[in-house]
C-alpha cells in the first residue's frame, strides 16, 4: 500500500475553474512521474514517461499570453504544478520549474520581438521544452558574471561557452543561455540569448552522478551557437535577471521543494497511523516528529505564498521590483524555503525511523531527502548569504512591530 501523499495545494491559489484545471492536470502528469520515479533516479536519466504526460497534458507551454496562443497561464498557477509535480519525482518538478523560469524570462521581456514571438508560438503549439544555461567556467554558480561573449557575423550571432551545466541539455528542444554581450564588455554585462536546437551543438564535458536529483541530468558542455541576431534579447540580462529571473525561480523552484517536503510528510503520517492500527491507539516514538514535520511543511508553505503575493503586487512595477527591499526579500526567500524543506524532510524521516531509512519500505524517504539537500546548494545559501552580508548591516532595523 503506497504512503498517503499530501496534495493540498499551495494556500495562494486561485480559486477558479482554471486554476482547479491545471491542478488536475497536474496530478495527472505527477501520476506518471511517480510511476518512474524510483528508475529515473536509480538510472540517472530524464524522466522521459513524465514529461511525455506533461506534454499530453499541454503544460510546458501553460504561460505563453492567449494572444500568442498560449493559456495565459499565472505564476501561481506554475507554482501549483511545481508542487504537485515534486511530491511524485523531484526531477521531473524541477526540470518544469526550470523551464518556466526560462519561460517567464522571455514572456515578460519580448518586448514585442517578432522572433521571440514566433518561438513563444511554437513552444505553445508544439509543447517545446527549454533547457537552461548559466553556469559557466570559472565563475560556476555566479550567474552574473558570464566568460564567453556573443561575436556579431551579419545577421548571425554566435558563441562557444563552456557550460559546467546544463540540466536536461540533451532532452531539450532549446535552450537559453546568458553571454557577454560583446568581447570588450564586462563580465556582468551579460544578454539572454533564446535558441532551438537547429541554432547549437553540444559536446559533452561531464557526466551526472550525483547524490540526488539524478533525473536532471546536469551534465557539462562545451555550447556552440550560431543563431539569428533577433533571437539576442534586447533588454539587458540585469534587468531581466532581478525582475523575473531571481522571483520566478525562487518561487517556483521552492515549490518543488515544498512538494518534497509534503511528499516526505505524507509519508510520515501514513507511518504513523498504521503505527495507531497497530498497537491500539498508542502513539510510536516517532510522533512529535512528524507533529514537528507537519508544522515545519505549514511554515514552509506560508512563506512561499507571502512571497508569491509580494512578487504579484509589484511584478510589473519597475521601480518597486529592482527595490533593494524586494529583492532582498525574495532572495532570502530561497535561503529560508530551502533550509525549511531540508528540516522539513530530517523531521519525517525520523518520524518513520528505520522504515523510512530503508530504501525497500513502503515509507522509505531516501529519495526525497537525497533530492531536497540539492536546495541549499542550488544558488549556494552561503553565497547568497555572504553577497547580502554588507545590505544587511547597512540597512536600518525597524522600529515598531508594524512598521
Amino acid at each position: 500500500m503506497e504512503a498517503q501523499r499530501i496534495v493540498t495545494p499551495l494556500e495562494h491559489s486561485a480559486s477558479t475553474t482554471k486554476a482547479r484545471n491545471v491542478i488536475e492536470r497536474a496530478r495527472t502528469a505527477a501520476q506518471v512521474a511517480a510511476a518512474h520515479a524510483g528508475e529515473v533516479d536509480a538510472a540517472s536519466r530524464f524522466p522521459r514517461e513524465a514529461f511525455a504526460e506533461i506534454r499530453k497534458q499541454r503544460l510546458l507551454g501553460m504561460h505563453v499570453p492567449a494572444s500568442l496562443e498560449g493559456e495565459g497561464a499565472t505564476l501561481a498557477d506554475m507554482s501549483e504544478v511545481c508542487f504537485q509535480l515534486g511530491q511524485s519525482c523531484a526531477a521531473t518538478g524541477l526540470i518544469f520549474a526550470m523551464h518556466q523560469v526560462k519561460m517567464g524570462c522571455i514572456i515578460r521581456h519580448a518586448k514585442g520581438s517578432a522572433a521571440l514571438e514566433r518561438i513563444l508560438r511554437s513552444i505553445a503549439k508544439d509543447e517545446l521544452l527549454l533547457a537552461s544555461s548559466t553556469t559557466e567556467g570559472q565563475s560556476g554558480g555566479n550567474v552574473r558574471s558570464s566568460e564567453a561573449a556573443i561575436e556579431h557575423d551579419g545577421e548571425q550571432v554566435t558563441l562557444e561557452r563552456k557550460a559546467t551545466v546544463i540540466s536536461y541539455g540533451s532532452a531539450a528542444d532549446g535552450l537559453v543561455t546568458t553571454a557577454r554581450r560583446s568581447a570588450s564588455a564586462a563580465a556582468s554585462d551579460q544578454v539572454l540569448l533564446v535558441l532551438l536546437k537547429k541554432d547549437y551543438t553540444l559536446d559533452r564535458l561531464q557526466s551526472w552522478n550525483t547524490l540526488g536529483m539524478r533525473g536532471t541530468e546536469s551534465e557539462g558542455f562545451t555550447l556552440k551557437v550560431r543563431a539569428p541576431a533577433q533571437q539576442v534579447m534586447a533588454e539587458p540580462y540585469e534587468r531581466i535577471h532581478s525582475m523575473t529571473m531571481v522571483p520566478y525561480a525562487h518561487l517556483l523552484w521552492g515549490s518543488v521543494w515544498a512538494g518534497i517536503a509534503a511528499a516526505a510528510t505524507g509519508k510520515a503520517q501514513a507511518f504513523i497511523r498504521q503505527a495507531l492500527r497497530q498497537s491500539g491507539g498508542q502513539l510510536p516514538p516517532g510522533a512529535p516528529h512528524y507533529t514537528e514535520a507537519a508544522s515545519t511543511l505549514r511554515t514552509l508553505r506560508g512563506v512561499l505564498a507571502s512571497a508569491l503575493r509580494s512578487y504579484e503586487a509589484v511584478m510589473n512595477d519597475d521601480k518597486a521590483v529592482t527595490a533593494l527591499e524586494f529583492q532582498t526579500m525574495i532572495t532570502l526567500t530561497k535561503v529560508q524555503v530551502s533550509e525549511l524543506a531540508v528540516k522539513t524532510v530530517l523531521a519525517a524521516l525520523r518520524a518513520t525511523g528505520l522504515s523510512g531509512f530503508r530504501n525497500d519500505s513502503e515509507f522509505s524517504i531516501g529519495r526525497h531527502l537525497r533530492d531536497v539537500l540539492s536546495a541549499p546548494l542550488m544558488i549556494n545559501n552561503d553565497r547568497i548569504l555572504q553577497n547580502l552580508g554588507m545590505t544587511s548591516v547597512m540597512t536600518p532595523l525597524p522600529a515598531s512591530l508594524h512598521s
